[in-house]
């Protein structure tokens, strides 16, 4: 609605993870990085975590966009499956077809599995499976997970596994009773929101990626809107695109702090003040009126 008229080719705060909008910051960069050791070095688990909206799933749409050479990549975005809808999940996205009858047998699962990564492993390519929202698995499924793990060399496990998911994913893997799983972690990195300069940054990177020239948030505007969001991307996202929004209905070509704060403000579903303080000022001003016609009616009153 509001790209052309700031001379915008398409909106820049979508929050579809993009991975053209990516922004390498040092903790995106470095958390980019640890997917990348994840997929093409490292055996066993690559943990990654962070709150929600800090970017988690745009670097897995990342790390799949550059295609990684000689890796075979399985992608579970729904971990809220059984253990043979799991290992199927992992079949159709190798590619491993299985006969209707097999679907539902585990061994059977499992074997062709196995099977995928002695192929692989021949051929000279890797196989990984990263696992989003993986603090939602149950307890089976990652004992499952680890266990397709057990297959290895006499150099090097067959499989590598990515588990993505929020902080709760910490506190999952610190239960006595998947110490196992947690024992065969060999990185573990945890996304922050972005700091002040980064929020900043971030903003601008965006909107020149979507073809904007020149600034359209004042410095203030920035400062104002890292408070508002706690740096975390997806928030920034929402308050920045309704700010823009905002802008283009007041007919302004630049967000300012005051735009920015109710922007944020509608978003948190709060009373806009820009819209509740006349309102307050308008009922003073009729209440000091009665009370100053009130107190002249009652002297007149007692004069008489």
């Amino acid at each position: 609605m509001y790209q052309a008229f700031f001379g915008l080719a398409e909106p820049p705060f979508t929050i579809t993870p993009d991975p053209r909008y990516l922004f390498a910051s040092s903790r995106h960069a470095e958390a980019l990085a640890h997917l990348v050791y994840g997929v093409s070095e490292a055996g066993g688990f690559i943990q990654l975590t962070g709150e929600v909206g800090t970017g988690k799933t745009t670097l897995v749409r990342s790390l799949l966009a550059r295609e990684p050479s000689g890796v075979e990549i399985a992608l579970v975005l729904n971990p809220r499956v059984t253990v043979p809808e799991f290992l199927l999940t992992l079949c159709e996205e190798l590619g491993i077809s299985m006969p209707g009858s097999a679907s539902g047998s585990v061994k059977a699962l499992v074997d062709a599995l196995s099977a995928h990564l002695l192929a692989a492993h021949a051929a000279g390519r890797r196989v990984a499976v990263i696992i989003d929202e993986a603090h939602l698995l149950e307890r089976d499924v990652l004992e499952q997970v680890r266990l397709l793990t057990n297959l290895e060399t006499s150099t090097r496990k067959l499989l590598q596994v990515i588990l993505i998911g929020q902080p709760e994913l910490r506190e999952l893997l610190a239960r006595e009773d998947l110490r196992q799983v947690a024992q065969r972690i060999t990185g573990r990195h945890h996304l922050e929101p972005l700091s002040r300069e980064e929020t900043a940054a971030y903003v601008r990177h965006r909107l020149r990626v979507a073809g904007a020239t020149r600034e359209i948030f004042t410095p203030a505007a920035l400062r104002e809107l890292h408070r508002r969001s706690g740096g975390l991307p997806r928030l920034v996202n929402v308050i920045a695109d309704r700010a823009l929004l905002g802008a283009f209905a007041r007919d302004r070509h630049e967000v300012s702090s005051g735009l920015l704060r109710a922007a944020a403000a509608e978003v948190a579903g709060e009373a806009d003040g820009s819209r509740v303080w006349p309102w307050v000022a308008t009922v003073a001003t009729v209440l000091l009126v009665a009370v100053s016609v009130w107190w002249a009616w009652s002297q007149r009153t007692m004069g008489d």
